[in-house]
């Protein structure tokens, strides 16, 4: 199977350079899920979407061409373009996570230890935790403070800024660490993030933390109340940069699973007519199940189209479950790429590649297909037929070996809605790790992709 590289012509290797420029920008300033919501607003916004909310207050009926977008709690997005054919005969969705593992400080962080002061964290995800020391680290996230005023944090990402980070041992003194296994190499409990070291002047008890604290109020207004009703997560800092001397990857923190939430985001800004509702969402908590008032097993989705058909055509309960029935979705979420280095994982005929394209996933879950949505064939030939149609390279795969491990994805509860629903993402290697990487082919074939499905599916 020949890569995008070789089918590629100028323009098109272009296009794609172009495109992975705007998605090097999105996840280098979006960097946890209320930043990425955000900014898919603001970037919606210029393509003419309009907040759902407010057409509810003045009663605006929804035609087709319509752009609507409805933000649950700053932290998950659906945008949607009113189709030709009426809402409930069915969308055609995109639904990807904007959550990617991460270390979240506790609600009593701060403490001081001979003279260096740091802050207690608990790991959100699936994490190697190993991987998430000795590498310089940005604090990102919001404080509420109790007056109502919200700030928003950003540490660590300008030239100009410190960073933070976790110590490693030295492997002078490691011995006893070294014959551990690597789930225990580095303890949970243990990746304490250093902050500071100077003492406030004329302080006896906590001097350095006292500084710290000074520093935090003066700069930027919070004070060690506040941490109680704040979101921080600890970030690794830094832009996402090409990657390769060809410049043909791109590495990043967060492209599981951000890298199929900006393609889908622009797949769906950039349908203008479709025959029926296109679709994006954007979730959060994926990587801690899904739950939650922001995860998708939350009924906001359900209640944003509810709220659709009663502006559109009118409401009622078998509407709406006609409507969901009617629908079909990829679940936009990555796959694990082949890695030379780790062959061994993977059952080669089945597998991703990079340069290959879109990968579909008939079935994530693990050991016997446990926790998986196992897609139809005849939605995927459907898919076949549009994704040859519209010249999109794209590549199946399962992911790794069977009883290797696995995985699984929002796919599941879109479909216990009873809509046909399959895996469809981006390879990705290192999934997981601090850096991340993946071809930028697969990128743009990827936003292809989405579109091709939103427009004729």
């Amino acid at each position: 199977m020949k890569t995008v590289w070789e089918k590629y012509n100028e323009a098109e290797m272009k296009a794609c350079f172009e495109f992975n420029e705007g998605y090097k920008k999105y996840i280098s300033e979006c960097k946890t899920e209320r930043e990425c919501t955000i900014e898919a607003i603001e970037i919606a916004k210029k393509y003419g979407f309009a907040d759902l909310n407010d057409l509810i207050k003045n009663g605006t009926k929804l035609n087709p061409g319509d752009k609507v977008y409805v933000n649950n709690r700053d932290k998950n997005l659906c945008l949607f373009v009113m189709g030709k054919k009426p809402l409930s005969e069915g969308m055609n969705i995109l639904g990807a996570h904007i959550d990617s593992p991460r270390l979240d400080l506790k609600q009593k962080p701060l403490y001081e230890d001979h003279g260096l002061v740091l802050m207690d964290t608990h790991y959100y995800g699936g994490v190697k935790k190993y991987q998430w020391v000795a590498t310089p680290m940005a604090i990102h996230g919001v404080v509420c403070k109790k007056d109502g005023t919200k700030l928003n944090v950003v540490i660590g990402e300008k030239d100009s800024d410190p960073v933070v980070g976790i110590s490693d041992l030295l492997i002078h003194l490691s011995a006893d660490q070294m014959q551990k296994p690597g789930a225990k190499v580095v303890e949970g409990e243990d990746l304490n993030v250093l902050v500071g070291s100077i003492p406030a002047k004329d302080e006896e008890k906590d001097p350095v933390k006292t500084a710290i604290l000074n520093i935090l109020k003066e700069t930027y207004n919070i004070e060690e109340d506040d941490f109680i009703s704040a979101e921080l997560e600890i970030v690794p800092a830094g832009a996402a940069r090409d990657y390769g001397l060809d410049r043909s990857m791109v590495i990043g923190y967060g492209h599981d699973d951000r890298v199929c939430a900006y393609t889908s985001l622009m797949a769906t800004l950039d349908v203008t007519a479709p025959e029926k509702t296109s679709c994006c969402i954007l979730v959060d908590k994926e990587e801690v199940g899904s739950i939650g008032a922001t995860g998708m097993q939350s009924r906001f989705f359900e209640n944003a189209i509810a709220e659709m058909l009663a502006l559109s055509e009118d409401y009622s309960d078998l509407k709406l479950r006609r409507t969901l029935a009617a629908s079909k979705m990829l679940s936009s979420d990555v796959s694990a790429a082949y890695d030379p280095n780790y062959p061994s994982v993977n059952e080669i005929k089945n597998t991703a590649f990079f340069g290959r394209g879109i990968c579909f996933n008939k079935y994530t879950g693990s050991r016997g297909k446990g926790g998986c949505n196992d897609a139809s064939p005849e939605f995927i030939a459907e898919l076949r037929k549009v994704m040859e149609e519209a010249d999109v390279q794209f590549q199946t795969a399962e992911l790794g070996r069977v009883d290797q491990g696995g995985g699984g994805t929002i796919a599941y509860i879109l479909a216990n809605l009873n809509m046909d629903v399959i895996d469809a993402g981006i390879a990705v290697q290192n999934m997981h790790a601090p850096w991340e990487v993946v071809s930028k082919g697969d990128v743009y074939e990827g936003y292809r992709g989405y579109k091709a499905f939103l427009e004729k599916m």
